[in-house]
């Protein structure tokens, strides 16, 4: 069993910054790919980023490269989501998820994620 539990959103406006965090606690936290996942209004949840084990591997979105950044501190069972540059189509709730059948290859597909955190809502405003 898993717990996550995300915080850090908000309110910011358009180029501004942000950085959510999730906390695991509840299982070996250090071996699971975590990945951070986003619903904006009326759509579907989309992959976001995604990081491995060690933190030595990380895939973002498109949609975010270069602006989003993800980690994790292992030895505080906590990954990041630092979020530069926003526009209003990033606001979202924000979810991080865990893999727990896998430590290297980070998949985009939602389903492939055992645990997810209630999730945090990031706004952005022109």
């Amino acid at each position: 069993q898993v717990q996550l539990v995300e915080s850090g959103g908000g309110l910011v406006q358009a180029g501004g910054s942000l950085s959510v965090s999730c906390a695991a606690s509840g299982r070996t936290f250090s071996t699971n790919v975590m990945a951070w996942f986003r619903q904006p209004p009326g759509k579907e949840r989309e992959f976001v980023a995604g990081i491995n084990w060690s933190g030595g591997r990380t895939y973002s979105a498109d949609s975010v490269k270069g602006r989003f950044t993800i980690s994790r501190d292992n030895a505080k069972n906590t990954v990041y989501l630092q979020m530069n540059s926003l526009k209003p189509e990033d606001t979202a709730v924000y979810y991080c998820a865990a893999d727990i059948h896998n430590n290297v290859v980070v998949n985009l597909d939602s389903d492939a994620y055992d645990y997810w955190g209630q999730g945090t809502q990031v706004t952005v405003s022109l």
